[in-house]
């Protein structure tokens, strides 16, 4: 029998918390206790938790605040909490998240069970074809502006649990604790890095826009990844009103739409005439715009089509030169491809979804800087001759690498 608590919380539910924050990995926080630490003494460390949270005596650690560079320049405050909050968290969001997922828009996608960045790009590349003109739009830090107030009063609408509305409170408050050891108190935002902090601010979402536009403007389609959208106009007379209501609506629950990042998009293909100053937009990782299709028939016209964009190349290559392979000469080519192929197949997985072509010439990056291992491993004078060794191996082992396999042994530009 479970003890009698003010808080009925089952000790099963914190024992699969554990199980999933464990699947999940991740760091450590600020005490500096890793998964495998907390497992050492698991049983007490998951009864403490359970005691604590049943009983309205848990208080959050501080959370450990990490520089990470924006891939645009500038730096994001990543929050990492303890392995025990994170556990605590997880306990809450398995009771909370399937009472809010009902009620989420289908065309949420970011951080929800069985729905994906890709899915999201699929969808609107479609919309794309229906209809002229996206307003390609950015909200300005949105985990650090969520109101406190708001969002308390928005998990009290989907919950009847009081300690999740009390926990809640307790991890939206919880400073941060800088790199250099100050603390810093926190009066808004839920930081990236949290295990429910996705779960929130779906919710604050839903109500700010995602829920608004369905109800206001059942017409206008959108997609909605956390704080990157789209929306797909008719006319760029109806995008610019609907940047105006948006300007407004943010404000009212203090969010700020990035007017320096969001823009309208006329979307130019071979059957749309006429111009505009912007015909391409970015969108979690996919460019939009105008390229060559191929139809079954073999004619060649212009769609409007996401593919890889030059930014995430530039990611890829930056990250390749990394790996430094010409200074793993003590390795073996199969050690290399074993220690490479798991990125190489997590890009695939994700860039080649479509347009895969525009991909390839990243693709044969790798191959020359597997190139470089070549010259420096068997002391090759020149790259041509390490370009042709190195095909050769492709030709005979195309399993080794996995871009290999599908037919990327080249290093052509």
């Amino acid at each position: 029998m479970e003890e009698t608590k003010p808080y009925k919380i089952p000790k099963q539910i914190v024992k699969i918390a554990f199980e999933r924050v464990k699947a999940n990995k991740g760091t450590y926080g600020i005490d500096e206790q890793s998964i495998a630490d907390f497992e050492r003494n698991l049983k007490n460390n998951l009864y403490k938790i359970w005691n604590r949270m049943s009983s309205g005596t848990y208080f959050p650690k501080p959370v450990k605040a990490v520089a990470i560079p924006k891939k645009n320049g500038g730096t994001r405050i990543l929050g990492i909490p303890t392995v025990e909050d994170r556990v605590a968290q997880m306990v809450a969001k398995i009771y909370f998240e399937p009472k809010v997922e009902k009620i989420f828009h289908e065309d949420s996608y970011g951080y929800r069970p069985n729905k994906s960045a890709l899915d999201a790009i699929g969808t609107l590349r479609e919309r794309c074809w229906k209809k002229d003109w996206v307003i390609d739009f950015d909200i300005k830090g949105l985990f650090d502006n969520i109101r406190h107030e708001y969002l308390i009063e928005m998990v009290k609408r989907h919950t009847s649990e009081q300690w999740i509305v009390l926990y809640v409170e307790r991890w939206l408050k919880t400073p941060f604790k800088m790199q250099d050891g100050t603390i810093v108190e926190r009066v808004a935002g839920t930081p990236q890095g949290g295990v429910i902090s996705p779960v929130l601010a779906n919710l604050f979402m839903h109500y700010v826009f995602d829920d608004f536009m369905k109800r206001e403007y059942p017409n206008i389609q959108w997609v909605r990844y956390a704080d990157d959208g789209a929306l797909n106009c008719v006319s760029i007379k109806q995008a610019k009103y609907i940047i105006r209501i948006l300007e407004r609506r943010f404000k009212i629950f203090g969010l700020e739409l990035n007017l320096s990042k969001t823009k309208i998009v006329y979307c130019k293909d071979d059957d749309r005439k006429g111009d505009y100053e912007n015909t391409n937009f970015n969108f979690l990782g996919y460019t939009f715009r105008r390229r060559p299709v191929r139809t079954k028939t073999g004619r060649i016209f212009l769609g409007f089509l996401p593919a890889i964009s030059n930014e995430a190349q530039k990611e890829i290559r930056r990250e390749a030169r990394k790996w430094r392979l010409q200074g793993k000469v003590n390795m073996s080519l199969q050690e290399i491809a074993k220690i490479i192929n798991p990125k190489i197949q997590g890009w695939i997985n994700y860039y080649a979804h479509f347009y895969k072509s525009e991909i390839y010439k990243v693709l044969k990056y790798i191959n020359r800087c597997i190139v470089k291992w070549v010259r420096k491993k068997y002391k090759m004078r020149t790259i041509g001759k390490a370009i042709k060794w190195l095909y050769r191996v492709a030709k005979t082992n195309k399993e080794m690498f996995v871009h290999w396999r599908i037919g990327i042994t080249s290093v052509a530009r």
